[in-house]
């Protein structure tokens, strides 16, 4: 279904996640996915053993990132994406890995079809900006 609304401007895109019930929702949904899917093992064992903060961690972050309260900075300070990555060994198989146990977790949710699908483009760009960082932090020590 389209909604026609558009996405990004204010809190729509937060509204269109259903708020933080709908976000916690969908990043609970999302770790579930990536515990129980050994497709998604990569980037599971990538996480800290305290799953429950690093799930408050995304969705308090993805709360301020799609236009709703900044409820990350209140909590844990800023944050560069990119910067907290890089010491992780992300590459194209483990951002795609992020991408599809996202892409699922979000096909899931009872978004509207347009705010499905721009919300995953949206998530690849922060996804490509780590794989990225990575990779110069890598060429940069070689």
């Amino acid at each position: 279904m389209n909604s026609g609304q558009q996405y990004g401007i204010g809190d729509s895109s937060f509204q269109a996640a259903g708020g933080e019930l709908g976000i916690f929702q969908l990043v609970n949904n999302f770790f579930d996915r990536m515990q129980s899917d050994e497709r998604f093992s990569t980037i599971w064992h990538m996480h800290p053993d305290d799953k429950d903060m690093s799930r408050d961690k995304l969705a308090r972050f993805l709360c301020g990132w799609l236009g709703g309260p900044r409820l990350y900075n209140e909590k844990y300070g800023a944050i560069g994406i990119p910067r907290v990555h890089a010491h992780l060994a992300i590459e194209t198989a483990e951002r795609d890995q992020w991408l599809t146990c996202m892409s699922e977790s979000v096909a899931e949710q009872a978004f509207a079809d347009d705010f499905k699908t721009y919300l995953m483009e949206q998530l690849f760009v922060p996804a490509e900006a780590v794989r990225r960082r990575v990779a110069m932090s890598r060429e940069s020590a070689e």
